[in-house]
């Protein structure tokens, strides 16, 4: 099989910080992945020399097996999308979609066509006319995707193109923007730091931190098995505690601060053990329980977040926003499953 786009142990630094450090992806075809991290992780460095806008000191980039370093910017057939989206203030909305096939000499005639087709595209039809100042967020945004795909770039890369948006407004692009990178089969890179935008959208999701890559998967599988404390954390899962693993009669017990529990696999020596915040519940039915004071809940929209101090450490847990909790201060039981709620990782 042919993958498109290929990162090969890529290394880049500034001075004394190393910005990436030992990067390697593939990108299918059609597939949509997302570089998601914190500020500061390497994202954009990553993205630059994909661009060619920056030179790694080690590795290598291809496209069909074939390296394109040496291949000028402006000549590897990529695209790429602004968060302020960079729309020109003095062109209308036709003329900003048009202004890559221009640059490509593209004739009249199919120029008119494409642009006709990428109005449609993003749902702007019937507004080529219209002056871009005076265009929504959400408008300049579909006008800004519709510019970087008008030219059938190879590679579309989109630079937290939503992060200027509202909440209401960013929810309802997302899978709006999904679809219209579905409809035409266009190998893309999005590029986060916020986890919903990384789900929602992409095919797999690259976790980067300190310049290098914790995890690379589908989104379901990065968000019910993350591979280190690192990820957990990064997708607020913050119930990390620290303990011992012994083996015991049937696969592993870890000792915490909170009590002991029992894993499977055969796992020894120090550990950190994740207890999931959505796995626990208020009822009996689980095969553990935890006895803990309610210390308080904040409000989430369709859940609440409970704080509960067990054993003097304070864990936190996700409810649906109508369970009847107990008022800050008194007594609460949750229990769960260890196998749906416990995750082992190994201290180095």
């Amino acid at each position: 099989m042919k993958w498109g786009l290929a990162l090969i142990d890529i290394h880049k630094s500034f001075g004394a910080l190393q910005a990436v450090a030992g990067i390697s992806f593939q990108v299918a075809p059609g597939d949509v992945l997302a570089l998601l991290g914190p500020s500061g992780c390497g994202k954009s460095t990553v993205l630059a020399i994909i661009a060619g806008l920056e030179y790694p000191e080690r590795g290598d980039v291809t496209w069909d097996g074939e390296s394109i370093l040496d291949v000028p910017s402006h000549k590897r057939g990529f695209g790429l999308m602004f968060q302020d989206y960079a729309l020109f203030p003095h062109m209308n909305v036709f003329d900003n979609i048009a202004f890559g096939l221009r640059m490509a000499r593209c004739p009249d005639e199919r120029l008119n066509n494409r642009v006709g087709e990428m109005l449609d595209l993003v749902g702007l039809s019937g507004t080529g006319h219209r002056d871009v100042n005076t265009l929504s967020g959400g408008e300049q945004q579909r006008v800004a995707l519709a510019r970087s795909l008008a030219p059938g770039p190879r590679l579309l890369m989109l630079d937290e193109p939503l992060g200027a948006l509202d909440r209401n407004l960013r929810e309802r692009l997302l899978d709006e923007l999904r679809q219209i990178l579905k409809s035409v089969h266009q190998t893309s890179i999005y590029v986060t730091h916020d986890q919903e935008e990384a789900f929602a959208l992409a095919d797999r999701v690259a976790v980067m931190n300190a310049g290098c890559l914790e995890q690379l998967d589908s989104p379901q599988t990065i968000y019910s098995r993350p591979a280190s404390t690192f990820v957990a954390r990064f997708l607020g899962m913050t119930n990390l505690l620290d303990g011992v693993a012994q083996r015991g009669a049937s696969g592993s017990v870890v000792e915490t601060a909170i009590g002991a529990f029992s894993i499977a696999g055969d796992i020894t020596g120090k550990v950190t053990l994740l207890l999931r915040p959505d796995a626990v519940r208020l009822d009996k039915m689980g095969s553990v329980h935890l006895a803990g004071k309610l210390v308080g809940c904040s409000f989430r929209g369709g859940t609440c977040q409970a704080t509960v101090e067990v054993q003097g450490m304070p864990l936190k847990f996700d409810f649906l926003a109508n369970t009847p909790l107990p008022a800050p201060g008194e007594a609460i039981r949750i229990s769960f499953e260890p196998e749906q709620a416990l995750q082992v990782f190994s201290q180095a």
